[in-house]
């Protein structure tokens, strides 16, 4: 049996210490990019050596417990998506794509609308889709380029396009945090929909009128020409996104409509320079695909030494402070949402944070007389706020790789994840207790 010990978070304080506190440092002595002087992958380092140091045991089985977070299920389909996500927009962009994307759009979009409109495309996508990595990747190059093309911050846009991307990761019915939340809550998927989406469209509207406002003196003196051919990779990617095929294998298809394009319509585009292209996307990809093997081996230490066990056990224990649990509804939903909350920040994975914190959190709607059907939705939207605002998770780490940004500076824009967090809190306030629903 694994021990608690809270011992077993220091590791990932060092870490954030290291990565965080050196950006900031850099950055008052008026470096530039200062937040990559010290990269998050080496950073990351000394905070893997301590884990280590921290774990029992002999120094193989320590080694194993790290490589076996390392090549988790989540962590390596995320590196491939992070390798076919690069190659796409490599190659999309060497060939034209990117451009006439953007042209096409800002041709038949009011520049005041672009970023309202960006918002609502990339949530419907990412809604469709059920993944918010997939949908980033897609819509992200785009965002770049009508940055390019317009006065708006580039910032911002990306920042809209990783919010979009979490509310629609955090509504889908085939999302694999909707899953996990409705599975380990004992509800139905329609029904947690329906109490999500009470909370996430107002926070949603609220956010497109904050986007209308920052992008209302948003100035295009002409949209480009463009040819539709070459807009055909991304209209493809985006068309079978929505029919629910494998995220990898719509980035794959998406490489080759890409590369045919360039070998049909460009001069002296080559098979060589296609290959070249993909290299390149790979390449770009190296910083986070790094750190987030590194991140998942970094967990699996935390968790065997009985560091996210303790941290539940110390929620558990405060949400028991109460002597009339009955009306203290309002203290149960908030420990739910601290509990998948705070497991996020250790594992820097929304789908793993709840399904760790599940049964924590079941116990403690049990309990306090919370909806089964509101535990879920609450677990889902914290888990996605946290997410979507972690500067070493997936989501603003492939954003910010696509766009050539700092996490830490993206973090801190993406308006609908803070909006999202206030709607959620207000909603624990105000809400009206429920009528615990029958358990599946």
């Amino acid at each position: 049996m694994i021990r608690q010990s809270p011992l077993a978070l220091l590791p990932l304080g060092l870490f954030l210490a290291l990565f965080i506190g050196s950006g900031l440092y850099y950055q008052s002595a008026g470096v530039d990019f200062a937040f990559y002087q010290i990269s998050a992958p080496v950073a990351i380092l000394p905070a893997i050596v301590l884990a280590l140091i921290l774990q029992k045991g002999r120094l193989n089985e320590r080694i194993e417990t790290f490589i076996s977070g390392v090549g988790e299920h989540t962590i390596i389909t995320m590196a491939l998506i992070f390798l076919l996500a690069g190659a796409f927009a490599s190659v999309a962009k060497a060939v034209g794509g990117v451009d006439a994307t953007v042209n096409f759009g800002l041709s038949i979009i009011p520049p005041q609308f672009v970023l309202p409109g960006l918002f609502v495309i990339t949530a419907f996508i990412a809604t469709s889709m059920g993944t918010s990595m997939g949908t980033i990747a897609a819509v992200a190059p785009i965002a770049v380029g009508v940055a390019e093309a317009t006065d708006l911050s580039l910032l911002l846009a990306i920042g809209t396009v990783v919010g979009g991307a979490m509310f629609g990761d955090n509504l889908s019915i085939i999302s694999d945090t909707t899953i996990a939340a409705t599975r380990t809550q004992g509800c139905e998927m329609k029904d947690k929909f329906r109490l999500n989406f009470k909370i996430a469209l107002p926070a949603a509207l609220l956010t497109l009128v904050w986007l209308y406002i920052q992008g209302s003196s948003a100035r295009v003196e002409a949209p480009g020409e463009y040819e539709l051919l070459r807009v055909l990779p991304y209209l493809a990617v985006l068309v079978l996104a929505l029919s629910g095929l494998n995220v990898m294998v719509v980035l794959f298809v998406g490489i080759l409509l890409a590369g045919g394009v360039g070998l049909f319509a460009m001069d002296g585009y080559s098979i060589a320079q296609w290959s070249k292209d993909i290299y390149a996307g790979y390449t770009g990809m190296q910083e986070i695909l790094i750190l987030s093997l590194l991140i998942g081996g970094l967990g699996a230490l935390m968790k065997s030494q009985g560091g996210l066990i303790w941290l539940s056990s110390m929620i558990d224990r405060l949400s028991r402070q109460s002597s009339d649990p009955k009306k203290h509804r309002r203290s149960g939903e908030v420990s739910i949402s601290a509990a998948v909350a705070l497991t996020n920040i250790c594992t820097a994975n929304n789908t793993v944070s709840i399904i760790i914190s599940g049964g924590l959190a079941r116990d403690i709607a049990e309990r306090y007389g919370v909806d089964p059907r509101r535990s879920a939705s609450l677990m889902d939207i914290f888990s996605c706020v946290v997410q979507g605002m972690l500067p070493y998770g997936a989501q603003v780490l492939l954003a910010g790789s696509i766009a050539g940004l700092s996490p830490l500076l993206l973090a801190g824009n993406i308006h609908y994840c803070w909006v999202l967090a206030g709607a959620g809190l207000v909603s624990i306030m105000l809400g009206k207790p429920g009528v615990p629903a029958s358990r599946h």
